[in-house]
Parts: C-alpha cells; sequence; structure tokens
C-alpha cells in the first residue's frame, strides 16, 4: 500500500506554500530520511523560461518553500537542477531560471551551475540500457521530484513520472523522441527513466494547474492543491483522478502497470481530493475521433481505434503568428522543421506527431490538425 498525502492551499502565498509543505513533509516523516551531509536536488519542471503565472512551470513558491523547510532542519547541501527543452548550457539555463522567477533570495543561491552529464546503467532485462542524466542527479543522494500538474500533447498528463524526462540533457530528449515514436514505447521508455533516477520524494505543485494544449500552449486552471508522496506512481494516479480523468487511459500509468509498478491500493491522508467538475480540457492531439448514439454501442470503440489508426494528429505552423524564432526546429527529432523568410515551415512527411516542436512554442503558433496517415 502506498500513501499520498493531500492539502489544500488557495494560493501561492509564501507562508501558505510553506504551510502546505511543512505538513506533507511531517506527515511522510522525511526528516528521518536525510543527514546533514545529505546531497539533496530539486528537480522542478522548467519547461521553458516563462513567468510563474503563465502555469508552464513549478512556481518558485514551492521550491522556496521546499529549501526553508529543509534549512529550518539543518539540511544545506541543496541543489535545484533541471534541463529544460533547449540546449543545456549554463548561458541559456541562466535565461531560463531569470524568467521563471528563480532568480531571487532563497532560490537563486541554490541553482545548478554544473552543466555535465553522465550515463548511468539500467536495470537488467530494460529495453532501454543506459541513459545520460545531468550531474546533479546522478550525484544526488535524496531526489525531490517537483513536477508541476498539466495536460501534455503526447502524454495526455505531465505530472511526477513525465517531469523526470527533464533528467536528460538538453537536445538529447527529441533523440529518445527518434527513437521511441511511438507513444506506447515512449510511455515505457520514461517508467524505465523513473526506475532509474528512483526520486525519493515527489511534491506537485497543483495550485494552478493546466489545461487544454499543455505543456505550455494550455490554458491555466485554479485547482488549489499540493500532492506529496513517496512513490511517483501513486501520486500520478491520485494527480489523474483528481483531473476527472481514468489512470487506464494514460499511457505512462499502462505501462507502469505491465511493469508491476502502480500499487494495488492507494490511501489517500491530509485532505480530502474531489475530482474536479468539469474534468480537466484534453489536448487536442489525444481527443480521439468521436461516433454519436446512432452507432452500436459494441462498434463504437473498434470503429473509433481504426480512424485513430488511418487518422492522426500533426503540427501545423500559424504563419500569423510564428516570430522564426526557431525553438521548434531545435526541438524537432526528425529534423523537417526549417525557418524559411522568418517563419517557420515543416514538412509533414516524416513527421512522428510528438509534437515536441508544438510544447517548445511559446508563442502558441503551431496548432493541431488532423488528416489522412501519409499524406
Amino acid at each position: 500500500m502506498s500513501t499520498v498525502n493531500a492539502i489544500k492551499v488557495s494560493s501561492y502565498d509564501e507562508e501558505a506554500v510553506f504551510e502546505a509543505v511543512s505538513r506533507h513533509f511531517e506527515a511522510l516523516n522525511v526528516a528521518s530520511e536525510l543527514r546533514p551531509e545529505t546531497r539533496i536536488v530539486l528537480k522542478p519542471n522548467l519547461l521553458y523560461g516563462k513567468k510563474p503565472s503563465a502555469g508552464v512551470t513549478t512556481n518558485p513558491a514551492v521550491l522556496k518553500a521546499v529549501i526553508r523547510w529543509l534549512k529550518s532542519h539543518g539540511f544545506e547541501n541543496i541543489v535545484v537542477a533541471e534541463s529544460s527543452g533547449g540546449i543545456f548550457t549554463a548561458e541559456y539555463m541562466r535565461g531560463v531560471y531569470s524568467a521563471s522567477g528563480l532568480k531571487v533570495p532563497g532560490i537563486e543561491e541554490y541553482l545548478n551551475r554544473d552543466f555535465t552529464y553522465g550515463a548511468k546503467r539500467t536495470a537488467e532485462g530494460f529495453t532501454v540500457k543506459s541513459f545520460n542524466i545531468i550531474t546533479p542527479i546522478l550525484e544526488a543522494d535524496y531526489i525531490i521530484n517537483l513536477p508541476k500538474l498539466k495536460t501534455h500533447a503526447m502524454t495526455t498528463v505531465s505530472a511526477g513520472v513525465k517531469n523526470l524526462f527533464g533528467t536528460i540533457p538538453g537536445l538529447q530528449k527529441p533523440d529518445m523522441h527518434r527513437r521511441y515514436p511511438k507513444i506506447d514505447d515512449f510511455a515505457h521508455m520514461l517508467c524505465e527513466l523513473c526506475e532509474t533516477v528512483r526520486p525519493n520524494l515527489t511534491l506537485l505543485d497543483a495550485i494552478d494547474s493546466m489545461e487544454g494544449n499543455g505543456p505550455g500552449g494550455g490554458t491555466v486552471r485554479h485547482t488549489g492543491l499540493t500532492l506529496c508522496s513517496k512513490d511517483v506512481y501513486a501520486l500520478d494516479v491520485t494527480a489523474v483522478r483528481f483531473m476527472g480523468l481514468a489512470p487506464e487511459d494514460m499511457p505512462h500509468l499502462r505501462a507502469a502497470g505491465a511493469m508491476g509498478l502502480v500499487p494495488e491500493e492507494i490511501t489517500v491522508t491530509g485532505d480530502a481530493v474531489t475530482p474536479c467538475s468539469p474534468a480537466f480540457k484534453l489536448p487536442d492531439t489525444v481527443k480521439s475521433v468521436g461516433f454519436d448514439d446512432a452507432m452500436p454501442k459494441f462498434l463504437r470503440a473498434p470503429a473509433e481505434k481504426v480512424l485513430d489508426t488511418l487518422l492522426r494528429s500533426y503540427p501545423k505552423v500559424d504563419r500569423a503568428k510564428c516570430v522564426g524564432c526557431g525553438k521548434c526546429a531545435e526541438s524537432c527529432p526528425q529534423k523537417i522543421i526549417k525557418i524559411a523568410n522568418g517563419k517557420a515551415a515543416m514538412a509533414r512527411k516524416n513527421c512522428i506527431s510528438c509534437f515536441c516542436c508544438q510544447e517548445m512554442c511559446r508563442f502558441h503558433a503551431i496548432s493541431v490538425k488532423r488528416g489522412l496517415r501519409g499524406l
């Protein structure tokens, strides 16, 4: 049985968030697992540099509260480390830190300044034999995973497990999309990565969440909740249910279930967690072709599966919104996006529908369309 602790928080007021973090860590007896010399790494979600109110990144109030709690209990060996979308360099990450509101006292002095990485072997029998992982994570004794609750164009939901994709350095992340273009294979890879990184604790920022075309282009939704657990899969199951969605519809939770990683029993302590009503709006990429009640019920599921095989979602550039920044081209695993005459142009042939381009477009210039496969 796994425990997920839930605390409602109405805003990002620093004292309110600190109180919630304190209650979480006391309920889960976190202090007993740490020593003064323990090397602690905090892994937030910093998709790219965006102001905190946009709902794209882990809010600075959460990071500050965790650091404050750790320091108040005598734990000073702390690093905040993340590899955002884009290149993994000191200059690029300084810009991300600044835009995301992290260059403030109480956080800035703990920001990662080591931009190297190394290989870590995986468990025997895994599909991926080793992952390249950023050095602070490799050297950590204790990892606190700090995801943001969001919908996601490829994986449907981004929470605890998906957040660990940011431990892979820089532009090596698109290469993982290229290697595992099918969602079920990609989801299985994410679970193997999670088992390799093995976060000790996951604290989910769902005070303000994102629905619709996340993880970067959706709509902020105030949900007023934080979840904390030592079991990242139990936390993700609880988060998905909170969103009003079904865990069995999430590719990474299906993969985790097949690997025996999802606990059979999950106990939620603290505040009551009631599913959101209405449920979270899904990304355009994962909305299936629907049928009305005119079709017999037993035929709807196979018919939808056939049409979803023939039709696929693919990205399309809105030239009026495109500023030609090149982030979409930089993040494309297939290298089928070019910047011509100051605008992005993409070839539909060879597109694997990973939506890295949409994910990294901070100007919302890439939308989702459906069309016949291969056209």
